[in-house]
């Protein structure tokens, strides 16, 4: 039997507790500390209770000596807190995004290559079966493509703090789009050339703008656009619009769009199980016959048994224990967070500076 990894969690939020639990109930890994700063004045899930609490970083690092370290805080701790687990020679798993600005990134990514360090990025759309399909008929469509994606999200009860404290280390569209413009990108295999960006502050309670849309243009032609806001005022009309539009058609994920229960209940567009959740995949082929009517109709693809959000989150840590006893090539993904990164930090300048962004 291959022997355990032993894995340090650090950040036991939303995501973090998801991984966690993941962690607990993979046989091949073995958890041996939890850590954030503020651990243990909070509740510990039920699950997760007896394992070695930490609220410095550092000390967790040497008082555990892991394998591999798991990192879920905010963003702008990421890059730090990476480097400095592959430094102690541990294997980095790590939610997106991979830093808060270029240089960070490229300093993790050449970290991980410099320490024979497996990185592996919580791009949770790239283990999803819905996602992978729809990319996959995404790329059948033909070129250019037009991509329209976005995430807005409703803040109320406990998803106010998370997203106004999200927004004090990064705007919507750069946190959220590294996923969505990811897409993207697998979509057209292309170079993006372009990117353009318009943001609005709506939320006085939050630090920087909380709503933003940006534009990227491709060397192939193609084009996409990504939507984000987060706050008490956004719209639950159309937060999720998922679409690739090709010559040939156009493929879209269609979520199962209930309306709230009642005025103080989670918004849909927080609930953090319907930011990956669909239905089914809608196929729209364009070819029509000399009547100019279409020759096939539009398919529907069910995709109703598809994993929840703890099902994805095993996924991805299923995948980072492969990376790592099989010694998986991870330069593709780990070059992709980078670019993806750099993409909604161009869309970020652009707002602030009123102009497009040429990328090199």
């Amino acid at each position: 039997m291959a022997q355990k990894v032993r894995v340090l969690v650090v950040g036991l939020g939303n995501m973090g507790a998801s991984h966690a639990s993941a962690y607990h109930r993979n046989e091949g890994f073995e958890i041996v500390g939890l850590m954030s700063r503020t651990i243990r004045s909070k509740p510990i899930p039920e699950e997760l209770r007896g394992y070695p609490l930490f609220e410095d970083y550092a000390e967790a690092l040497a008082a555990t000596r892991p394998d591999a370290v798991s990192i879920n805080t905010w963003p702008n701790t990421h890059a730090a807190y990476a480097i400095q687990a592959m430094e102690a020679g541990a294997h980095v798993f790590m939610e997106k995004p991979i830093a808060t600005n270029n240089e960070e990134a490229a300093r993790v990514v050449a970290t991980a290559r410099a320490r024979g360090r497996k990185l592996v990025l919580g791009y949770i759309l790239r283990v999803h079966p819905s996602w992978m399909k729809f990319i996959e008929i995404g790329k059948t469509l033909g070129k250019p493509l037009v991509m329209r994606l976005n995430l807005n999200q409703q803040s109320s009860g406990d998803a106010w703090m998370w997203h106004k404290n999200l927004i004090d280390s990064l705007i919507p569209i750069v946190d959220c789009g590294v996923h969505y413009v990811d897409v993207m990108c697998q979509l057209t295999g292309a170079k993006p050339v372009r990117v353009h960006g318009i943001g609005a502050a709506l939320w006085a309670e939050a630090d920087k703008q909380n709503y933003g849309h940006l534009h990227v243009t491709f060397d192939d032609g193609s084009v996409g656009w990504y939507e984000a806001g987060w706050g008490p005022m956004m719209s639950e009309t159309a937060f999720f619009v998922k679409d690739i539009v090709g010559p040939k058609g156009s493929v879209s994920l269609v979520p199962n769009d209930q309306a709230r229960t009642g005025a103080d209940a989670l918004s849909d567009s927080s609930d953090i199980d319907k930011h990956t959740k669909t239905d089914a995949i809608r196929v729209h082929h364009a070819a029509v016959g000399p009547d100019k009517h279409f020759l096939r109709p539009d398919e529907i693809l069910s995709m109703e048994d598809e994993p929840g959000h703890q099902e994805l989150c095993d996924r991805e840590q299923a995948f980072f224990l492969r990376a790592i006893r099989e010694d998986l090539d991870l330069s593709e993904s780990m070059d992709a967070a980078v670019n993806s990164l750099r993409i909604v930090l161009a869309a970020e300048q652009s707002i602030h500076e009123e102009r497009a962004i040429r990328l090199d």
